[in-house]
C-alpha cells in the first residue's frame, strides 16, 4: 500500500482475579498473530491489551489474601504482563484500569451520560452472579443459575444508577443489520439479536454501593462505577480519548477500532452494551467484533482438584514458546471450541513441528553442506516436478491472506504447513541423494536444493506472524542459499510417557477430604401434609426425546403418564443424551404449572438428584412400575 493504513486491534482486558490459564492466554496470542500479519502487509498497527482491575470479586480476593485491593491487582497484573511477554506478543500498549488517566476519563464519561439523561438513579433488585459481576432476572437464568458461567446467583438489592439501553436499541439493531461484518462469527450475531436485542433491552445497572473497590462516581461518592462501563471504555481511554473533547492525535488516528477480539462468553457486553455507550458518546462504532471460541481441556473442565489446569509458563517449560503458540493457534477452530491436552501437544510437536518442519530444514541444510559446502545457486536445470512446487509457493501467500482476512487463523497456518509438506514431497520426488551419485547431475542437484531453500524460506517468512522465533531461526539457517555450517535442531521430539510422568510429579491430583459420602443442604421451611398432598407425583415413561435447538442444556421429552402424553423440558443435556433417555421410567411432578423454556412448552418436571460436584441422576422406581403409577 502506498500510504500506511492504520489497524487498531484490541483484546479483552484480562481480569485480575488470578493467574490466567492457557485458555485465557490464547486470546492475546491470537491477537498477536493478527497484528503481526497486518504489519507484514504494511499496515500501521496499534495493538492494545491490558488488565481489568476493579470489582467485588477482587475486593474479596484481596481480603482473603490479607492485602489491599491495589496491592493484589498490582501483583496479578504484573504476572499477566509477564506471561504476555513470555509468549512473545508484540502489543503496543498495556493498559490497566487503575491507571489514573483511565479512572479520570471514566468519571467524566459517567457524568456526561448522567447530564445527558442517559443515566438515572434508581434501585436494583435482582439475582447477582459475583464471578461475572452481573445482575439477572429470574427469566434470564438457565436452570436457576447464571446464564454466562453456570454458577449460583444470589438475591441482591441496592441503590444504583442505570443506563437507558432501550433508547439506542433500534439504532443498534439497524447498524447490525446494515453491517453484516460487525459481529463475527454469524452465529454470535444471531444469538445477540434473537436472545437480547429483539426481545427488548432492559436498562443496565452501571453503579454499585455494596462494595468499594471501583472508580467512585465523583458527584455521588458512595457509588462506584460498575465494571462494564469502566472496563469497556479502556478501548478509547488507552489511545487518548478525552471526554471534554481534547482527544489526542493517536485517538483521532486509530478510532474506530478495526477489531475487538474477545471470548464468546463476553460477546453480549461488547456487541450490545459497548456500541450503545459509544452511541451515547457520539463516537463511531468499532468496525468488527470477533467472539472467538474457548480452548477446553481434553479431559473436561479445568479443575485444580483434578490437577489438570494448564498454564502457559508450564507448557513453555515443556515445549517452548513457539510450539505453544503453534498449538493454541492451529488447534482452535473458527467457531467451535478447541481441545488442548498434554497428549495432543506431544503429538503435534512430534509430527508437525519436529518431523514436517524441523526435519525438512535439517535435511536441507545438511545436504547443502554435504554436497556443495553450504552454498547453492540456481543452475536452471529444471524439470516438470519443479513447476508444481513453485505453483504451491506462489499460491500460498494469497491463500494465507484470504484465510487471515476472514480471521481463520488456524486455516492460515494449515496453508503454510501444506507448503512445508509439499517441500518434503519434493525431496522424495527428486531424491537428492541419488542425484549426488552422478557427477553429470550435479547442476540438477544444486537446482533442487536451491528450489528447496527458496520454498522453505517463503514458508518461513509467512510463519513469522504465528511462530516469530522459529521463522527467524529458519531464515538465518538458510540465508538465501548460504546455509549455516551446522543445522540447528528446531524442535526435539518428546516421549509421551516421560512427559506425562513429569506432569504427574508436578501436579499430583488433590485428594478431597471426605468423612463419608453424604451431602448436607440448606433446610427449607417446614410444610404441612396438605401442602405436600397438593403435589401430584407419578411414574412416567419417556417414549421420545430430542435436544432443544436454542439451548445448550435442555432436552425435550415426551413422557407417557397413564393414558396422557406430557411434554417436559429438563436441563439435563450435560448428563444424558436424548437417545439414552428413551425407555426410562422416571419420577414426574405432574401438576406443575406449564411454562416455556427456551421457547418450548414444558408441562411438568422430571425429578433428579444432584451431588456436590453438580452431577445429576434421574429419580427412578426401584422396581418396574407401570407408567402412571402414583408416587405417594
Amino acid at each position: 500500500m502506498s500510504e500506511k493504513q492504520k489497524y487498531y486491534i484490541t483484546t479483552a482486558i484480562a481480569y485480575t482475579s488470578g493467574k490466567p490459564h492457557i485458555g485465557n492466554t490464547y486470546e492475546v496470542v491470537l491477537a498477536d498473530a493478527i497484528a503481526r500479519y497486518k504489519r507484514s502487509q504494511g499496515y500501521d498497527v496499534f495493538f492494545q491489551t491490558g488488565t481489568d482491575e476493579h470489582g467485588q470479586k477482587i475486593e474479596l480476593k484481596a481480603e482473603e489474601a490479607g492485602i489491599s485491593p491495589k496491592e493484589f491487582v498490582d501483583q496479578v497484573s504484573g504476572q499477566i504482563k509477564n506471561i504476555w511477554d513470555m509468549m512473545d506478543t508484540s502489543y503496543d500498549k498495556f493498559i490497566r484500569t487503575t491507571d489514573e488517566y483511565h479512572e479520570k476519563q471514566v468519571q467524566k464519561i459517567f457524568k456526561k451520560l448522567y447530564d445527558k439523561g442517559d443515566i438515572y438513579k434508581g434501585h436494583y433488585e435482582g439475582l447477582y452472579c459475583t464471578p461475572c459481576e452481573s445482575f439477572f432476572t429470574e427469566s434470564q437464568l438457565v436452570d436457576g443459575k447464571c446464564p454466562d458461567c453456570g454458577r449460583e446467583v444470589q438475591p441482591a438489592k441496592e441503590e444504583a444508577y442505570f443506563f437507558k439501553m432501550s433508547k439506542y436499541a433500534d439504532r443498534l439493531i439497524e447498524h447490525i443489520n446494515t453491517h453484516p461484518e460487525f459481529i463475527q462469527p454469524v452465529s454470535r450475531k444471531n444469538e445477540m439479536m434473537n436472545n437480547f436485542l429483539l426481545p427488548g433491552l432492559q436498562d443496565l445497572c452501571v453503579s454499585r454501593t455494596s462494595f468499594k473497590w471501583g472508580i467512585p462516581v465523583d458527584f455521588d461518592p458512595k457509588h462506584v462505577v460498575y465494571v462494564w462501563l469502566d472496563a469497556l471504555t479502556n478501548y478509547i481511554t488507552g489511545i487518548g480519548y478525552d471526554c471534554d473533547g481534547e482527544n489526542t492525535e493517536q485517538f483521532k488516528k486509530n478510532w474506530p477500532a478495526d477489531l475487538h477480539l474477545i471470548g464468546k462468553d463476553i460477546i453480549r457486553f461488547h456487541t450490545i452494551y459497548w456500541p450503545i455507550f459509544l452511541m451515547a458518546l457520539d463516537l463511531p462504532l468499532p468496525k468488527q467484533i470477533f467472539g472467538h471460541p474457548w480452548l477446553l481441556q481434553g479431559d473436561g473442565k479445568m479443575s485444580k482438584s483434578k490437577g489438570n489446569v494448564l498454564y502457559a509458563d508450564e507448557l513453555v517449560d515443556f515445549f517452548g514458546v513457539d510450539a505453544v503458540r503453534y498449538f493454541v493457534l492451529h488447534e482452535m477452530p473458527f467457531e467451535n471450541d478447541g481441545i488442548i491436552s498434554w497428549e495432543l501437544m506431544v503429538e503435534r510437536l512430534n509430527s508437525d513441528l519436529a518431523n514436517t518442519l524441523g526435519n525438512l530444514v535439517n535435511r536441507t541444510v545438511s545436504m547443502t553442506n554435504k554436497y556443495f559446502g553450504g552454498v547453492v545457486t540456481d543452475k536452471g536445470v529444471a524439470e516438470e516436478v519443479d513447476a508444481d512446487l513453485k505453483a504451491v509457493v506462489e499460491a500460498t501467500p494469497k491463500a494465507v491472506e484470504a484465510k487471515m482476512d476472514g480471521l481463520r487463523v488456524a486455516d492460515a497456518i494449515t496453508e503454510i504447513f501444506n507448503l512445508f509438506k509439499r517441500c518434503n514431497k519434493y525431496i522424495d520426488e527428486t531424491m537428492p541423494w541419488v542425484l549426488a551419485k552422478d557427477e553429470e547431475k550435479k547442476d540438477r542437484l544444486e537446482t533442487v536444493l536451491f528450489n528447496l531453500i527458496q520454498s522453505i524460506s517463503a514458508g518461513a517468512e509467512l510463519l513469522e506472524s504465528f511462530m516469530p522465533s522459529t521463522s527467524k531461526k529458519i531464515l538465518e539457517q538458510l540465508n538465501g542459499g548460504h546455509v549455516t555450517d551446522k543445522p540447528e535442531i528446531l524442535f526435539q521430539r518428546l516421549d509421551l510417557e516421560e512427559v506425562l510422568q513429569k506432569v504427574a510429579e508436578l501436579h499430583p491430583p488433590v485428594e478431597e477430604e471426605k468423612e463419608e459420602d453424604v451431602i448436607d443442604i440448606e433446610a427449607k421451611p417446614e410444610i404441612t401434609y396438605d401442602q405436600f398432598g397438593a403435589m401430584q407425583f407419578q411414574v412416567g415413561e419417556i417414549i421420545s426425546c430430542e435436544e432443544v435447538k436454542k439451548s445448550k442444556k435442555l432436552l425435550c421429552s415426551q413422557v407417557k403418564v397413564g393414558s396422557q402424553i406430557k411434554q417436559i423440558v429438563s436441563g439435563i443435556k450435560g448428563h444424558y443424551t436424548a437417545e439414552e433417555m428413551v425407555g426410562k421410567k422416571v419420577m414426574v411432578l405432574v401438576n406443575l404449572k406449564p411454562a416455556k423454556l427456551a421457547g418450548v412448552l414444558s408441562e411438568g418436571m422430571l425429578l433428579c438428584a444432584e451431588d456436590a460436584e453438580g452431577n445429576l441422576a434421574l429419580v427412578t422406581p426401584e422396581k418396574d412400575m407401570p407408567a402412571g403409577a402414583e408416587i405417594c
